[in-house]
Parts: structure tokens; C-alpha cells; sequence
């Protein structure tokens, strides 16, 4: 089969197509899906720079979101049969190769069916932020109805998801983008309100919007600075969430404010080896799956690349400014 292999970090011309072995189910509950899409994101360039996260081997096949049909299955695999479309994340941080690739194989309590609703290059771009968004806003922030709620980036690949799981919680949503074209973007996906963060002050178009009590909920999705930032429009008892690494801040306001500050990394269970909460996180996608086909949920794909180009889409990605998300598309993608 063709893959982008990672044979050493560096930057995206690291990332070269080779011949690879076909996979085959190593266990019982193992199913082969050939992948007809697989998303990109920011986590995988991450990794081609600095190595894996799984240090097993210093070769790896990028990639933890799949899409694609069931091949082949284990023995014990009771959930699917061949020709099932579906969609998750796993693999690609190193030790189990990714999704860039033609074919790759999943525990099936990862995998859900695909939603009707969806593309395999839709389905492709969802899994990790749908699953970062979710966890994030109910099972760290613990989101309630008519809250106030701020999302840092919400045109980017985490922000767009996030912002319309807040509103189907019932929350009232504020977003920062740059620009207003991102601005009628998420207003389209039911932001409330939507700050550019280059023209306007952040903390004073908060206080505007929320009578000068802060926001409930802030979720950030960009970084140190933002996050630093982001103490000074919380309400109090309010819950700030992060995605990324804080760095050294200080929290002296937040515990004047009484915060509950949580941390956000969806790749944990895969990390840490913890089958419990995989099976969660497929929870999590199958109820997302059931919103996209309600029509509640949608997922923005700003361009697709093939195979061979995954580099390229790698140096998209890292120049910033994306709306949505971007997938590698296999010649099997048709919908």
C-alpha cells in the first residue's frame, strides 16, 4: 500500500510516500479499514517536527483521524462487517501508524459508523476536534444551558465544532476571529456574537456582552498569551479550559476569581493506554455522528490534498489563518 512515512523529524519534506505492507487485524476485536480520507491536524505537525509521542520507533505514519470501508475483521469483531463505512481517531503518534495511508487497522470500540450525512473527506476532517471540542465543554467545563461562553479561534478546525456543541448545550456563544469574512462564518454556525481580535479589545467587548460579569465558560484554543488573557474576562466560578500548554502564567487573579482551571489533550487514552476511555471517546463520536445526520452539526473542510502531497498540506496548515479544516483525500474518496 502507498503511505507517508516520517523517517526522521524535521520539517514537511520529511514526509515522503513509500510502499508499505498491507496491515492485518493483530487481535480479535482489530478491524482493517482501507481509508478513502485522512484528516490533518495540528498535532501532526507537531509531531513531524519534534518526533513522536509514542517513543516506539523514530519512524511513523502521521494521521490520528480516519475515514474510510472495513476490509477485513478479527475474530471477535461483532459491530461491523465488510463493506461498513466509518469513521475515528486513533494511531499516528508513533507505534501504531496512522492515517496516511491506504489502508490501517483499529480496535472496533474506536471505530464508528460513518454518518450518512457525511463525506469520507468530512467524516475524515471530524474526529479529533469533534472529540476535543466535546470533552472540553461538557466533560471539563461541564457546560450547562444559558451559560455564557467564549471560544478562542472559532473558525479554526477545534472553534467551528466548539462553538455549535455550545449552542446545542443551550449556551450563549462569543468567538474571537480575525476579519470579517470569519466573522459571517461562525455567525453562520450560531456564535452570538464574534470579536476581531486585531480591531477590537477583548476584554472590554466582554464585558459589553455579558454586563461586566465575564463569560462562564472560556475555551482556548490558540495559546499562552490567550489563556493569560482570557483570566481577565471570566466570570467568577467560571471554568477556563485549554487546549494547549499554559506555560508560565500567572494565576493569582484566577484564584481571586475562584476559577476551575482544566486541561484538554483527546490523544490521553492513546498516551496512557487506556482502553476505557477510547470506548468513551467512540461514545462520543457516535452522538456527534447522530448530530451531523440531524443536521445540528457540520463540518468545515477548506481544502483537500492527495497522498502524495501531504507535505504540502503540512506547510498550509502551519502558516495559519485556516477555516476549517484540511484532509488528504485517497483516490477511493467519493463520498
Amino acid at each position: 500500500m502507498k503511505a507517508i512515512l516520517m523517517r526522521q523529524p524535521g520539517g514537511p519534506e520529511v514526509l515522503a510516500e513509500t510502499e508499505l505492507p498491507v496491515p492485518e487485524p493483530q487481535s480479535p476485536n482489530d478491524v482493517l479499514v482501507r481509508l478513502h480520507a485522512a484528516g490533518i491536524n495540528p498535532v501532526d505537525t507537531k509531531i513531524r517536527a519534534k518526533g513522536p509521542m509514542l517513543p516506539e520507533t523514530l519512524t511513523a505514519v502521521l494521521g490520528c483521524d480516519g475515514a474510510g470501508t472495513v476490509e477485513a475483521l478479527g475474530d471477535a469483531v461483532t459491530r461491523f462487517k465488510p463493506g461498513d463505512a466509518v469513521w475515528y481517531c486513533h494511531g499516528g503518534l508513533g507505534g501504531p501508524h496512522g492515517n496516511y495511508a491506504e489502508y490501517a487497522v483499529v480496535d472496533e470500540s474506536v471505530a464508528q459508523p460513518k454518518p450518512k450525512s457525511l463525506t469520507f473527506v468530512e467524516a475524515a476532517a471530524a474526529p479529533l476536534v469533534l472529540i476535543t471540542a466535546w470533552e472540553a465543554l461538557h466533560d471539563r467545563a461541564r457546560i450547562e444551558p444559558e451559560q455564557t461562553v467564549l471560544i478562542h479561534g472559532g473558525a479554526g478546525g477545534v472553534g467551528h465544532v466548539a462553538i455549535q456543541l455550545a449552542r446545542l448545550a443551550g449556551a450563549r456563544v462569543a468567538t474571537t476571529v480575525s476579519g470579517p469574512e470569519k466573522a459571517e462564518f461562525v455567525h453562520g454556525l450560531g456564535a452570538e456574537y464574534a470579536i476581531d481580535y486585531q480591531q477590537e479589545d477583548l476584554a472590554g467587548a466582554i464585558a459589553d456582552w455579558t454586563g461586566g460579569r465575564g463569560v462562564d465558560v472560556c475555551f482556548d484554543t490558540v495559546g499562552p498569551e490567550v489563556f493569560a488573557r482570557s483570566i481577565d474576562v471570566m466570570a467568577v466560578y467560571g471554568d477556563l479550559v485549554t487546549i494547549l500548554d499554559p506555560g508560565t502564567v500567572g494565576l493569582k487573579e484566577a484564584r481571586n476569581r475562584n476559577l476551575r482551571i482544566s486541561l484538554e489533550l483527546m490523544l490521553t487514552p492513546q498516551l496512557k493506554h487506556m482502553p476505557e476511555a477510547l470506548t468513551h471517546q467512540g461514545e462520543i463520536l457516535r452522538r456527534c455522528g447522530e448530530l451531523c445526520d440531524a443536521g445540528e452539526l457540520r463540518i468545515a473542510v477548506a481544502d483537500t490534498y492527495p497522498l502524495a502531497a501531504a507535505g504540502d498540506a503540512h506547510r498550509r496548515l502551519e502558516a495559519g489563518g485556516m477555516q476549517g479544516k484540511l484532509v488528504l483525500s485517497l483516490p477511493a474518496a467519493d463520498g
